[in-house]
């Protein structure tokens, strides 16, 4: 029976995907093997000794101590792309919100007194404040081009925008799941130089912190519209609110509220609504429990943020799954220990990501606990499962 701790509230939709006669799943628990979680914080938990796998509920592994997992062999999950329609959706809405100025004439309309007749007056005087412009022809530039940010992408060129991309990470099988339409961009500045829009789908890390400055505002076409509904700190909010008055950003839209933007002329902030839809934290949920299940059954590696992709069809052998640094001569140690102890090899994967390196292997007689410890007391091996 696998122990699972549900450190968040986890869609029902996800932990039927966990078969009750092979799962228990609560909030507490102990001697848990795999933990499920959205948005709690991690940093300062203490780990328990058996876990095996962490799972987000969610793209982005801020609130987990990533590099710790590594260093205990133990596999995070999250669940790309799982919410990338919810995320899209909030973009179009803050494009729009934006550019007709929807925001401040709601605040005017539900504001008006008087009989209906006088609000009919107030409405024709007041609504020139309100214009706003189109988004056919304008450019929307979008810097990361992961699940999110491909499907802005498209739904913008199919709303009749210019799109510019940037993303010098993009895979081959994201490529082509862009539209041809989207043009690249040679830099981030190449792009912020050439917008009317912009918006960022990339984590929060040194790279990308306050990527957009004073200095970059200087570069950017006036009248610009900034929307981040990817992680706070990827915008300078101060330099942005300087930038509203002096009349070079148009509007700023995140989900990222603050007592500097919660009530700035021009700035629509929203409470973090990015991925707030239940089909969204549905297909989070059910993307992750069944990575989390398909590792602690089988082995396997699909969406982890720490650990190389790895599949290998079950065999009739018994599994055994090894995690190291990733150093040489660690699979002809690990070989060597199977051989010692009269064990056959039927297959064998090995793969690597970085200082990880991470093996299955499948032998034709059942693995002795004592083998298991001999290959754990390897040095530089992490972690070592019998499947």
């Amino acid at each position: 029976m696998y122990k699972i701790l549900t450190l968040n509230n986890i869609s029902v939709a996800g932990l039927e995907r966990l078969p009750r006669d092979q799962y228990e799943i609560a909030s507490e628990i102990q001697h848990p093997d795999a933990i499920l979680l959205r948005s709690f914080k991690m940093h300062d938990m203490a780990i328990p000794p058996a876990l095996k796998a962490v799972g987000r509920a969610g793209a982005g592994v801020n609130n987990i101590p990533v590099d710790k997992m590594s260093a205990m062999g133990i596999p995070v999950f999250n669940a790309p792309g799982a919410n990338a329609n919810a995320v899209k959706e909030l973009v179009l809405t803050g494009m729009l919100l934006a550019a007709r100025n929807i925001c401040p004439a709601w605040d005017f309309a539900r504001n008006l007194q008087g009989d209906d007749a006088s609000i009919g007056r107030q409405v024709e005087a007041g609504k020139k404040n309100f214009g706003g412009f189109e988004l056919p022809g304008r450019t929307l530039g979008v810097i990361g081009l992961g699940a999110i940010g491909r499907q802005v992408a498209n739904a913008a060129v199919s709303l009749g925008m210019n799109v510019i991309g940037f993303d010098p990470g993009i895979t081959v099988e994201g490529a082509w799941e862009l539209s041809s339409n989207v043009k690249k961009a040679t830099s981030v500045d190449d792009l912020l130089a050439n917008v009317d829009f912009v918006t960022f789908h990339v984590p929060l890390v040194d790279a990308t912190k306050n990527m957009i400055n004073a200095e970059r505002l200087k570069i950017m076409q006036d009248k610009v519209v900034i929307l981040n509904f990817a992680r706070g700190g990827i915008v300078d909010d101060e330099a942005v609110s300087l930038a509203i008055e002096a009349g070079k950003v148009y509007a700023y839209v995140c989900d990222f509220p603050s007592n500097l933007l919660k009530n700035h002329q021009r700035v629509i902030t929203l409470p973090h609504l990015g991925a707030s839809t239940q089909e969204a934290e549905d297909n989070c949920a059910i993307m992750v429990a069944d990575e989390v299940r398909e590792y602690l059954q089988n082995g396997s590696v699909r969406n982890s943020v720490n650990f190389p992709e790895v599949f290998m069809p079950r065999t009739d052998g018994y599994r055994i799954a090894v995690v190291n640094s990733n150093v040489p001569n660690m699979v002809g140690q690990i070989s060597t220990s199977l051989a010692d102890a009269g064990l056959n090899i039927i297959d064998m994967l090995n793969k690597s990501r970085g200082d990880l390196a991470y093996t299955l292997v499948d032998v034709d007689q059942p693995v002795a606990e004592s083998v298991l410890k001999n290959i754990e007391a390897i040095d530089g091996v992490l972690a070592v499962r019998g499947l």
